[in-house]
């Protein structure tokens, strides 16, 4: 176990102990004029005093300027500065941490240094955002996952060779049906969405926060990924090709909550496809599991264009 020391004591709580510096100044003036008074303090001034730091001569002058007392030298222009460099200079000691620690002890000030153990952030609360997500073995009519995975988890699995031979058998398959069918059976998946305890809008355990969108059947991938990096409701460059060829995954944050976002598909599906069905069931879902959006004026403004939509037939 690392045990590490740390800081306490401040220039502040030096200060607030020594007078502004001055007992500082008066501490190291004695270590070179043991036998002398080596300071007059008459209000915030000390007057001039000798300098060890040029012969011996009667040419500091020591002041509190404002909570600090500072120094120059009447002989010595470039000798200035405030309690702490004249410090260093008597110290020879340059790093902040260490010349405070020194004051305290030589001067017996008593400030705690507390002493920490350098693995205690371990306990405190971890408030990271981390995408969870189902894992689920193959074929895909399993519906119930056997682990919980983060994304870093999933890209690691998906870049590794574990699926390879599988992946490159699958592209070999020229036959559209034998290759879903082959898909289906033979890969594992996960559901991007959250945590189910069985794969079933009805067993969600908890968002994460993504949404995942699936658009299949396109001729122009390219295309169509520029429309949505362009798009103002996504806000990131998430978007990978589909192996597969025809299609393309993006996945990303939802505009201002994940049933918002839902809401905005809902409204895509009715508007650019007349997909009815899809839009009801994502509009059900929004309704179910985030009940503060499906009241928000978009949730309104899309239900109103259901109706609007199903009962012109």
């Amino acid at each position: 176990m690392i045990i590490l020391k740390e800081m306490e004591i401040s220039r502040e709580a030096i200060l607030n102990k020594t007078h502004y510096g001055i007992k500082i100044y008066a501490y190291v003036l004695r270590q070179y004029y043991p036998d002398t008074t080596v300071l007059f303090v008459k209000g915030r001034d000390c007057g001039i005093t000798r300098n060890p730091f040029n012969g011996g001569k009667e040419t500091l002058r020591i002041h509190i300027d404002g909570v600090i007392a500072t120094h120059k030298d009447t002989e010595l222009k470039t000798f200035n500065g405030d309690v702490f460099d004249f410090a260093q200079y008597h110290f020879r000691i340059t790093d902040e941490e260490e010349l405070l620690l020194k004051i305290n002890q030589e001067l017996h000030l008593n400030l705690e240094v507390k002493e920490k153990n350098e693995l205690d952030w371990l306990n405190n609360p971890d408030y990271t955002w981390y995408g969870y997500c189902s894992f689920f073995k193959a074929p895909v009519r399993n519906v119930f996952p056997t682990e919980t995975m983060r994304l870093h988890q999933v890209f690691a699995l998906i870049t590794s060779d574990k699926y390879k031979k599988i992946t490159e058998d699958l592209r070999a398959i020229t036959d559209v049906k034998e290759a879903r069918k082959f898909k289906a059976n033979r890969f594992d998946y996960v559901t991007f969405s959250g945590t189910f305890e069985k794969r079933n809008d009805n067993n969600l355990l908890q968002h994460s926060n993504l949404l995942t969108i699936d658009f299949d059947h396109l001729d122009n991938l390219q295309e169509l990924k520029a429309q949505l990096l362009n798009d103002e409701y996504f806000e990131t460059d998430v978007l990978k090709a589909h192996l597969a060829g025809s299609g393309i995954i993006g996945t990303a944050l939802g505009v201002y909550s994940p049933g918002t976002a839902y809401v905005l598909l809902a409204r895509l599906y009715m508007e650019q496809h007349g997909d009815l069905m899809r839009a009801g069931k994502l509009l059900a879902f929004v309704e179910k599991h985030f009940p503060d959006q499906f009241q928000s004026q978009e949730s309104i403004e899309a239900r109103q264009v259901f109706q609007r939509l199903k009962a012109a037939g």
